[in-house]
């Protein structure tokens, strides 16, 4: 699958047509689709040692201007959709499968010790809600919703909807119906 593959299918999420080249570069007048056009970019370039640096150096000052801190080396599935832009962090190590919502202030970190060390491994079709938080090596399942100002700081299983702080899991089959919309 191509880069380009990609970018288009985060685009899809977004304005649910496949767009050309230009269509968008357009599009890019969006914080949110412009950070991850410029995201894929640094990812796309890991490799080739003068890309890396320039698309890296671009990739930090749209960092801070949008308040989103997220790095290349995060494994992100096509589909990456951010609801809003600002204050958002997400670990290095992290792991995101295809087609997920992330919305603004939302907190995706690593924990240094403790029986959870490590970064979260987070499933496809997950929508995380404004302000929740995700710490540790802990696996969130598919078709995962993460309603809001949660704190989850353990395995979800798939197929479910998870909320408060402390959490607490409620089973749902369709957990994410009508949230994961144009799924590619």
């Amino acid at each position: 699958m191509s880069d380009y593959s990609i970018i288009q299918k985060d685009f899809y999420r977004e304005s649910g047509k496949w767009l050309s080249r230009i269509e968008i570069w357009k599009k890019c007048i969006n914080p949110n689709l412009h950070f991850v056009y410029i995201l894929r970019m640094a990812q796309k370039h890991h490799k080739i040692r003068l890309l890396n640096i320039f698309w890296r150096i671009v990739l930090r000052h749209y960092q801070i201007k949008y308040g989103f801190q997220i790095y290349p080396e995060t494994q992100i599935g096509e589909g990456f959709y951010l609801g809003h832009w600002g204050s958002l962090v997400i670990n290095p190590d992290t792991i995101i499968g295809k087609n997920c919502n992330i919305a603004q202030g939302v907190t995706i970190g690593q924990q240094n010790r403790g029986k959870n060390e490590g970064s979260p491994v987070i499933g496809d079709e997950v929508w995380i809600g404004t302000n929740a938080v995700i710490v540790g090596a802990v696996t969130i399942g598919n078709n995962v919703l993460i309603v809001p100002n949660s704190y989850v700081n353990f395995d979800v299983p798939p197929n479910s909807v998870v909320l408060g702080n402390p959490a607490k899991i409620i089973p749902a089959e369709n957990a994410t119906k009508g949230y994961i919309n144009r799924k590619v």
